[in-house]
């Protein structure tokens, strides 16, 4: 058993502690952070009201390394799960190297004041917690997370080789809304404008953002138009897997989506950069995120299912070879169990699973890694049992396009 402390009150951090919550074999105490401890504390009750578990709530500014080292010296955990925002990782990651303890995520460092996320920042920590004798587990969500294991599935059971993979995410929830994202707006809106960008050949392929569509028949969903985009996954497995000619990243939108975010780019809501208004600066896409509907509200309404998964052809025993793993997750069934909806839940699940693996010893290390790096079966063994059931299946043929 072992003591955790959790970085991040949003959807994905509310999940992740009441499945935490769920597992006190593994989780012996949980205690919750983040800006705003009055969100932390609405969480704190849905979790003793779900599972009679008692969590401990306190107030951090992450971005303060000082403030977040003095935290972890107070609670002692044994490992600290950072899901607070991109822009924090490195402070958080600091803020455990002070304190000797490891440190685990779900997505890749991210400057505030540039729309560009890249693990060179955070690989180049590897030394100071390799000489720590601490480990820092980066991306285990679903997309950076899974789809990641479920190439290292792949590799290890399906195919002897891997020559192309791709990456499909699919939300065919609806919330009701005119126009909302699924997490937090100011993160999704940079990922969606940046331009397109995959692995071929061994180099990168750049492109406009949004602007290569294919469409695709997703189980439980039906066919839906998804668009060719950069993901922080395709880095690390390019490192990792180099042997794959070519890895992209597909995202499904709607057009409604698509126009809203069409006239935002047009009349200037998604700049990073600051504008003057009323004698002071502001970032308008901030003020966009604090007119946005707050992703965690989206539960209560979201109907549907996500689908996401790998397919990768390669060979297997010197024949070609094309498979599928895919997760099916239902918005409703996702509300019932935790109050949030899938795409947190899909996020948040695997953020306790990973960090399951480095307080039970499943996964051991020394330095910064990758979640591919690790043996997938424990893993992929635990989505299975925690609400991420996920399939195999074999396709005639190679993707058409």
């Amino acid at each position: 058993m072992g003591k955790i402390l959790v970085i991040g009150a949003g959807g994905v951090g509310s999940v992740a502690v009441h499945k935490m919550a769920m597992n006190t074999g593994i989780f012996s105490e949980i205690t919750l952070a983040s800006r705003r401890i009055a969100k932390c504390d609405a969480i704190a009750e849905s979790v003793l009201k779900r599972t009679g578990v008692k969590i401990a709530t306190a107030e951090v500014d992450a971005d303060d390394v000082d403030a977040t080292a003095a935290l972890i010296e107070k609670v002692k955990p044994d490992l600290v799960c950072n899901l607070a925002l991109p822009y924090q990782d490195l402070a958080i990651m600091d803020a455990c190297l002070k304190t000797g303890v490891h440190y685990m995520d779900t997505a890749n460092y991210e400057p505030r004041d540039e729309a560009k996320f890249e693990y060179g920042w955070q690989w180049a920590y590897h030394d100071r917690f390799k000489d720590a004798g601490l480990m820092a587990l980066l991306g285990s969500g679903f997309d950076p997370g899974v789809t990641s294991v479920f190439a290292s599935y792949i590799k290890k059971h399906l195919l002897d080789r891997i020559d192309t993979l791709d990456i499909l995410d699919c939300n065919g929830g609806d919330h009701g809304q005119h126009f909302a994202t699924n997490f937090n707006p100011e993160i999704n809106i940079r990922e969606v404008t940046a331009p397109s960008r995959h692995w071929a050949d061994g180099e990168w392929v750049e492109g406009p953002a949004l602007s290569h569509k294919q469409v695709f028949d997703f189980e439980g969903v039906g066919e839906k138009n998804m668009y060719l985009m950069y993901h922080e996954e395709l880095e690390s497995l390019a490192k990792h897997y180099p042997e794959i000619k070519r890895i992209r990243f597909w995202m499904t939108f709607g057009d409604a989506y698509l126009k809203h975010l069409e006239v935002l780019q047009n009349v200037g809501m998604t700049r990073i950069d600051p504008v003057m208004y009323e004698g002071r600066e502001i970032i308008p896409l901030q003020f966009l995120k604090a007119v946005l509907p707050e992703p965690a509200s989206l539960g209560e309404t979201t109907k549907g299912k996500t689908n996401i998964g790998d397919i990768a052809t390669g060979v297997k025993d010197g024949e070609q070879k094309t498979v599928y793993v895919y997760n099916i997750c239902d918005h409703e069934d996702a509300y019932a169990e935790t109050g949030n909806q899938a795409v947190s839940y899909t996020t948040g699940v695997p953020a306790m699973i990973g960090a399951a693996m480095i307080l039970t010893g499943a996964w051991k290390g020394e330095g910064v890694f990758n979640i591919e790096q690790f043996d997938p079966d424990p893993f992929m063994d635990m989505l299975n049992q925690h609400g991420l059931p996920w399939q195999v299946r074999e396709l005639e043929a190679p993707l058409a396009f």
